[in-house]
């Protein structure tokens, strides 16, 4: 579903992105960790072209994002993001935050938006809140809205850069709740996190990246498990997440 091909970004003269290659299968959950300043978040941006990247190859379902006949646009509408710091529009309600797109990219009806709309909100707990605005919400009913708003638009694949870490730790459950259901029901994910927990409980492969580069890349009991299945790199990343 997603495929990273010998990805390579630079800032001017600065490389920030080093030869990265991984995939993500239909219905795989594959959680990308690393130490902050590794090239995780700007990694991810490339999947739906919100960073432009000067060498390799980035597809979705076969469709290139780098391409330039590709109407990013289109691709982004099936390609649900979640961002650390929620990105809802504050002067509008709750129900008017999700069925914007639909109605403006999507070409919805604005009652069938509505109805899609109060339905991920009871997804995720939320439709008690839907007239309310973004302001009067805790930090985690607002990522939850925002998964909310991400699946009304029936994507195809789910991309999650560090979702929890602008919440308080006790708001970060309920988010990691929402999205270990999303990946029960065979969402297609790719997550950035720290939630090493939660890496374990629900992915299927863990990526390791260090410096710009996929370090490792290996199944979740490898890469968790006792046999050596990792990199001293990453390793020593594990412990210091333990302590």
């Amino acid at each position: 579903m997603i495929e990273i091909k010998n990805v390579s970004k630079w800032y001017g003269s600065f490389q920030v992105l080093t030869e990265c290659s991984l995939s993500v299968a239909r219905g795989e959950v594959v959680v990308v960790c690393g130490p902050s300043g590794s090239g995780k978040s700007t990694l991810i941006k490339t999947v739906n072209g919100l960073e432009p990247f000067q060498a390799g190859e980035v597809s979705i379902d076969g469709t290139s994002v780098g391409a330039k006949k590709t109407n990013l646009s289109l691709l982004r509408s099936r390609v649900g993001m979640v961002f650390q710091n929620f990105e809802l529009f504050p002067h509008l309600t709750v129900t008017e935050n999700l069925t914007l797109s639909q109605i403006r990219v999507l070409g919805r009806p604005k009652e069938e938006a509505v109805s899609k709309a109060h339905h991920f909100l009871e997804r995720v707990g939320l439709l008690a809140h839907k007239n309310k605005h973004p302001g009067q919400l805790s930090g985690g009913q607002q990522q939850r809205v925002a998964i909310a708003r991400s699946l009304c638009m029936d994507p195809i694949v789910m991309l999650f850069d560090e979702p929890t870490s602008a919440l308080d730790p006790e708001m970060v459950g309920e988010v990691l709740d929402v999205m270990t259901e999303l990946a029960k029901e065979g969402m297609t994910m790719m997550c950035v996190t720290h939630e090493m927990g939660f890496a374990k409980r629900v992915g299927h492969r863990v990526v390791f990246m260090d410096a710009g580069k996929v370090v490792d890349d290996l199944p979740v009991a490898k890469f968790f498990g006792s046999t050596g299945g990792t990199s001293d790199r990453a390793a020593a990343f594990l412990s210091q997440i333990a302590h």
